[in-house]
């Protein structure tokens, strides 16, 4: 059995949260950011705060040099991110409501915008990682400068439009905690391509429990609603709420786990054209995949790459960073499928919100064991998972107006819907409607399987 401890010699020592953090402990709720101004006591004005925090928090263990690099074109280096949140706000909230505002550098709206056409040109995104200026420091003081703009902003009692700036506010705090989720995927993508196979967090325990057995949830037939209702906060893709007719069906109580993996594997999973879809064939025979992304070895003696660095591959841990032609031809040969999102919405959309987060700082999947229970293991949080549904409009679907309504709808093509949320993902960003979406062959997210079937 591979020792963590020796395999990552480099893992830096354990991270301590700030206060107020998200990511601290849930007694130490305070938020005590010395360079806000202490006058600005509302609760948004608290709440972007601890967000923002959190974003600094996750790249705290890393060295400047983790944060420049680029270990794909998907991928994008910490720096950028930190960056790009920054500009986010710069550019939608201190360019359009703060009167004779003057940008942080005349550059970085070139630099730091990701997609928004409506915002101008842009860097190209594989080049991130050529980025070596601005520094590290000097992204950190644009941050600062940017937080110090927006609260005084946040804070000016004759401010009109208030509604207004509080939404895109809003929304760009949820857009934050998306970076914070791609913080951890992209720095672990970049830490798998070293040799010295670093680490981010230090080791985690051994599982030596089995995997509960595999039940099914019954989803009953009928006409259901699915989508976002009420008050609280929503993507425009996740909105109108609408009904949806299903066929009984029954979904899987919790996800597919290493062992039921390796046994895919073992059958010839791979090497079975049978069970693939054509796109999914020619994509596995392109790239020579045999495994998941960041299974090290052979049947013999699996290790698995995690933030915490190498370790041994624990059978009773849901199998990650799977793709979707991945997740469908493992369906396709355990004589099931992957459930729609309306299916997964209506099993799991009246269930809490629970389950392992970003929030416990483990950054790693946990095993479901027969003492969980067996109505909740695994909805939300270990791993995303993959639908057979296609991302597109709801009926009566309209985007956001103006340029922040690029932020979904126009990514409406050729890309799958995940539910669920991660490992990865912090608690509060995350509701039953959540639509996350990626391409077919995308694998270095935090994604896994749920399987569902018709019912007998």
């Amino acid at each position: 059995m591979a020792n963590p401890q020796t395999m990552s010699p480099n893992v830096k020592s354990d991270f301590v949260p700030q206060p107020g953090s998200e990511l601290a402990s849930e007694s130490d709720s305070a938020c005590d950011d010395t360079r806000l101004s202490p006058r600005l006591s509302s609760r948004l004005s608290t709440r972007f705060a601890r967000i923002r925090n959190d974003t600094e928090n996750l790249c705290a263990r890393l060295d400047p040099e983790d944060c420049v690099a680029q270990s794909m074109p998907d991928a994008s280096p910490a720096k950028w991110h930190l960056a790009h949140t920054a500009w986010f706000f710069e550019t939608f909230v201190l360019n359009k409501y703060l009167s004779n505002y003057t940008a942080f550098h005349p550059a970085y709206g070139y630099l730091f915008n990701s997609y928004y056409n409506g915002a101008g040109e842009r860097h190209q995104r594989s080049a991130r990682g050529h980025l070596t200026r601005p520094t590290l420091a000097e992204v950190h003081d644009y941050r600062r400068h940017v937080d110090d703009q927006l609260q005084a902003l946040i804070g000016d009692d004759r401010l009109g439009k208030r509604p207004e700036i509080e939404r895109v506010v809003e929304i760009g705090l949820q857009h934050e905690q998306q970076h914070q989720e791609l913080i951890l995927t992209d720095i672990k993508h970049l830490f798998a391509q070293n040799v010295i196979l670093p680490a981010y967090r230090s080791a985690l325990p051994s599982c030596a429990e089995s995997a509960a057995p595999l039940g099914w949830v019954d989803v009953p037939e009928g006409v259901h609603s699915i989508g976002h209702a009420g008050e609280a906060f929503s993507y425009d893709n996740e909105r109108p709420r609408h009904r949806v007719f299903l066929e009984g069906c029954q979904i899987a109580d919790r996800l597919i786990s290493n062992s039921e993996y390796r046994e895919f594997i073992a059958a010839g999973g791979y090497r079975r054209p049978e069970l693939w879809l054509d796109a999914g064939w020619t994509t596995i025979q392109r790239e020579g995949w045999q495994k998941p992304l960041y299974w090290r070895g052979g049947p013999d003696g699996y290790t698995e790459f995690t933030l915490a660095g190498e370790r041994e591959l624990f059978d009773a841990e849901p199998v990650s960073h799977v793709s979707f032609i991945e997740a469908d031809a493992f369906a396709r040969w355990a004589g099931a499928r992957l459930p729609t999102e309306a299916e997964w919405e209506v099993a799991c959309g009246a269930r809490a919100v629970e389950g392992n987060f970003a929030d416990s700082q483990r950054f790693h999947p946990t095993a479901a064991n027969a003492r969980d229970d067996e109505a909740s293991r695994q909805f939300y949080g270990d791993l995303w998972e993959w639908t057979s549904s296609s991302y597109s409009a709801y009926p009566g679907y309209r985007p956001d107006a103006g340029t922040l309504g690029e932020y979904n709808g126009k990514f409406m093509c050729d890309q799958w819907v995940l539910r669920g949320g991660s490992c990865a993902s912090t608690r509060e960003h995350l509701r039953p409607s959540y639509r996350n979406f990626f391409h077919a062959p995308d694998r270095w997210q935090f994604t896994g399987i749920r399987l569902a079937k018709e019912s007998p």
